[in-house]
Parts: C-alpha cells; structure tokens; sequence
C-alpha cells in the first residue's frame, strides 16, 4: 500500500471510532461538575446558581472527583448537594458542622443539616465532623472549602481554631479556597464583625498567618451592584432579606453580596 492509500485508510479508521471511545480517558479524569450541579436533586437550590457560580467557583479551587475534600460550616448544604454526588464514587467528603451541643442555634443548624443526609442515598458517604475539633488524620485532605462562614469567626477563637484544623488536615500542596462577603478596603474590625463583610486584604492576612501561602484570587463571584452600605449589612440583601417588604425590589436588583474568592496552599 502506498503512502497516499494508507492516509486515506488511517483517516476513515479515526474517523469513525465513536467520540464517547476517543474521550474515554479524559472522561475519566475530568471534573464532571454538568451532572452534578443539574441534578434533580437541586431544583430549587440551583435559583442562586447565577449569583454564586458554582461551577466556575470549584474549577478555580481545582477540585477533582477523586479528592478528599473537607467542607466548612456547610450550613443547610447548599454546597453540600454538589460535593457530595461529585466525591461519592471516587472521592470523599467530609462536612465539619458545628456541634450541636454549642446551644440551640448551632442544634438546629445541625439537625436541619443531618435530617438533609438522611434524605437521600446521595449523602450516605458524607462523613461529619465538628466544626471546631479535628476535622481527620493529619495530611490526608486535597482541599478545604469553605462559603460566606470567615466573617462569622473574625474576633473570636473560633478563627485560630477552624485554620489551624484545616491546615493539619491538609497534605503538603492541599488547597484551602474561601468565598465570602468583600468590604470594602480599610473598613475596620467592628465594622466587619457588625456588617458580615470583610476586607479581601484581611482575610488573606488571617490565612496567611495560620501557615498558608497565598496563590491566587478570583473575581467570579464579584457584585459590583453591591454598595456594601445596607442598614442591615449583608443580611440586607438576597437571600436573607432581612427588612422584609422594605425596598425588597431594590435589594433583589442588586442580587446577593460581592464577594471575593481565594485560594491558598499548605507548602
């Protein structure tokens, strides 16, 4: 056969090898979140996709489906329903909720969340664990995660106790990526503690000081309708609402608060 023939055989052979087979590997080895941020399994939970990116946010934290990720504070689980479908297969997720027996608001908080894993088979690998103890063995997390929670432990222990926790669970190179409310620059302590936003500069400095090197920022989940001024700080705005029917029009315009997005790495 001559080389003009064998090209025009080798063509046909490659072309017709169905795509599903020539992608087979790296199906394998990417990330699928498509499935699991459009599961039915969150219907409703997807109405904030558009303000808090889910996709894009986890791309930027390198999240594969074969890591062991420990997630934050989950709260009700709204990134929990992602995660836990994601990591069930090949991967492992642990969430470090607060210990139910820190008073009545961190018990209903705990118990909304476990009556959330109880609910589907999708969460019967989710491991939990409290917030403020040791999140595992030393060294075996690929990533830490966590969403809108490091405003809530500015001023308190809680903040030495959460990082120096997610640094020990971390492999040397583990990821620790942090979405939360942005203030704007030089606001003070109070007014961080008192509004929910924090400044972009402090919170790198917190985690910096806890071991963790800085790598990179992300500006997908930025607001700039947000003013940053309301009378109720952040709970103002969507999805806490906290004025009720007073100018509610104005704050669902704006949409939920500007937020910055960091990622940082134990060396």
């Amino acid at each position: 056969m001559n080389n003009k023939k064998f090209l025009m055989v080798f063509c046909v052979v490659l072309f017709n090898i169905p795509s599903k087979a020539m992608h087979h590997e790296n199906l394998l080895v990417s990330p699928d979140l498509e499935n699991a941020i459009n599961a039915e399994i969150r219907l409703e939970s997807s109405q904030r996709d558009k303000f808090r990116n889910p996709k894009d946010t986890l791309s930027f934290f390198k999240i594969s489906p074969t890591q062991t990720v420990v997630e934050l504070a989950p709260g009700g689980g709204w990134y929990t329903e992602i995660l836990a479908p994601y990591l069930k297969d090949r991967g492992k997720l642990i969430a470090a909720h607060y210990n139910p027996n820190q008073g009545d608001y961190y018990k209903r908080s705990r118990d909304n969340f476990d009556a959330k894993l109880a609910s589907s088979d999708i969460y019967e690998k989710v491991g939990v664990v409290h917030l403020l103890e040791s999140y595992g063995e030393e060294g075996t997390a690929d990533l830490v995660l966590t969403f809108r929670n490091l405003h809530n432990w500015i001023g308190r222990e809680d903040i030495d106790n959460v990082l120096r926790s997610s640094y020990a669970v971390l492999k040397s190179g583990g990821l620790f990526g942090v979405v939360d409310h942005r203030a704007k620059p030089e606001t003070s302590l109070e007014d961080m503690r008192k509004s929910g936003y924090m400044t972009e500069a402090y919170a790198i400095e917190l985690i910096e000081k806890a071991g963790f090197k800085f790598v990179s920022s992300s500006e997908v989940n930025a607001n700039p309708k947000d003013t940053k001024d309301h009378e109720r700080g952040v709970w103002t705005l969507p999805p806490s609402l906290r004025l009720g029917d007073q100018d509610r029009d104005r704050y669902l315009e704006i949409g939920e608060s500007d937020r910055f997005t960091l990622l940082f790495q134990k060396p």
